[in-house]
């Protein structure tokens, strides 16, 4: 019992101390480490098995939409990163530069890349002529470096984890009509997969990416009532294009620019989920993302026929589809169960001697901590149908904390009331101007989020000047 509860005391609580609870469950969880480079994680095994799993839904659904995946070098020369004006100053704080080779000073700086944009320009202009190469739908999963200041595990790291597709298309309609495409994909698979409801909705001109005509984002809403930027979607129209020469010839025998798009998600996700569905007892994991998705716990395990029991129950999980494991260890059931709670397990099964005599086991859900007593034979159904309530129920309880801790502000003075003493979402027209944007970041520490989809009308004059509004806005501090 000492082992269990200093496993569960390590942890600070997260009304006491966010952000070091957000650390607590990391570390303890053995989703990643620290490293000899600041900045920088290394993410264990436990971890990577969540990315594997993200990486490999969102890869399905992207191929079902004709994307195919490439790869492009870690290194951009200086002069190619140079060609577009706007895209290079966004990043220029953040390049980390490679300025020699062996002990040889290079001839030209090579960007460690942020992003591949100007990397796929340069490969795009080489192989698209005619309008039958058109369009060319590629992705690339591949790390990059940001040499960011303030670093958090899987939030903010100097070196990350992502996708990021690269689009070409003759027009822009088929442009626009990808990039809405592949925000909708990151949508369903935040809300199917990871049980994280978002807002869909287009950047500011002050929010977008640099380079881009416009840029569409998923906003999701973490437990301390923080906004998390969760996946984004690019038009580049055909800028990128004219800066790097990228044109086909049309059907009318003319010369056309391309236009093109770009879309990403990261290992960020992973921070997401822990700060949406995660509690004091540790990592609370959607089923569907779950590595594990149910551990059985064999009580009594010296008794005779107790690990037989177990292996057979892991077999009858398996064959029905389950990612099930036993946990064999000769730890005590109670550090076992507290350790399963700390990693996020969503169901565990305790069978021991005397269940084993009654033919039944032991259900536990890790997110209610609801029990259920289950035959032997109707263990499998009865699993797969609580994994599928558990998924259910996580989505409705992030949704429900979303809508409990999204306000709505009609002038200054409320937005400022809200904003200091009700963390959350705040919704509020704006007149499109870029100083009252300004002001509303410098006064409160707040930034648009997006523009949503699904429009308000809540009054008809912006929040912060009182001059007519354009659009609503869904406003909030973030990581």
């Amino acid at each position: 019992m000492a082992k269990e509860k200093k496993l569960v005391q390590a942890i600070t609580s997260m009304d006491e101390d966010f952000a070091q609870w957000y650390t607590d469950v990391v570390k303890k969880a053995e989703l990643c480490g620290y490293t000899s480079v600041k900045g920088c994680m290394a993410i264990k095994p436990a971890g990577y098995a969540i990315w594997e799993n993200i990486q490999h839904e969102l890869d399905r659904r992207f191929k079902e939409t004709g994307v195919e995946n490439v790869y492009m070098p870690i290194f951009i020369p200086e002069s190619l990163l140079d060609k577009e004006k706007d895209h290079v100053e966004g990043f220029a704080p953040e390049v980390a530069w490679v300025t020699h080779g062996g002990l040889d000073p290079l001839q030209e700086r090579l960007c460690v890349r942020p992003t591949s944009e100007t990397l796929f320009c340069d490969f795009y202009q080489k192989e698209i002529q005619s309008h039958r190469d058109l369009p060319k739908v590629y992705n690339q999963w591949c790390s990059v470096v940001r040499w960011e200041k303030t670093t958090r595990p899987f939030l903010r790291s100097r070196e990350f984890l992502w996708q990021e597709g690269h689009t070409a298309h003759a027009t822009a309609e088929e442009a626009e009509q990808r990039t809405i495409q592949m925000l909708n994909i990151y949508a369903d698979f935040c809300e199917e997969v990871l049980a994280i409801p978002v807002i869909k909705g287009q950047k500011t001109d002050k929010e977008k990416f640099a380079g881009a005509e416009a840029t569409y984002t998923i906003e999701s809403l973490m437990h301390d009532g923080k906004a998390l930027q969760s996946g984004t979607s690019h038009n580049f129209g055909d800028g990128f294009a004219k800066a790097f020469g990228i044109q086909y010839t049309d059907k009318d025998n003319t010369l056309k620019y391309v236009h093109q798009t770009s879309w990403g998600m990261t290992t960020r996700m992973i921070g997401a989920i822990i700060m949406v569905h995660g509690d004091n007892s540790g990592l609370v994991l959607p089923p569907r993302i779950a590595p594990v998705q149910t551990v059985i716990i064999p009580i009594q395990q010296c008794k005779e026929g107790v690990m037989e029991k177990a292996d057979e129950l892991l077999a009858a999980l398996k064959a029905a589809g389950i990612r099930a494991k036993v946990d064999a260890t000769d730890k005590s059931p109670g550090f076992k169960f507290a350790e399963q709670e700390m990693r996020g397990i969503p169901l565990r099964v305790e069978c021991g001697p005397k269940d084993i005599e009654n033919g039944q086991a032991v259900l536990c859900r890790r997110d209610t901590r609801e029990k259920y007593t289950v035959s032997f034979e109707e263990l499998a159904d009865k699993v797969k149908e609580l994994l599928d309530t558990i998924q259910h129920d996580m989505l409705e309880r992030a949704r429900a904390h979303r809508e409990t801790h999204t306000y709505v502000a009609k002038n200054y003075e409320e937005f400022g009331e809200i904003i200091n003493s009700k963390p959350g979402f705040i919704k509020a027209m704006w007149c499109g101007d870029r100083a009252c944007e300004d002001k509303i970041k410098e006064d409160f520490q707040a930034t648009s989020r997006c523009m949503p989809f699904e429009q308000e009308q809540l009054s008809d004059v912006c929040v912060c000047c009182g001059k007519p509004a354009k659009k609503m806005v869904y406003w909030g501090r973030a990581y």
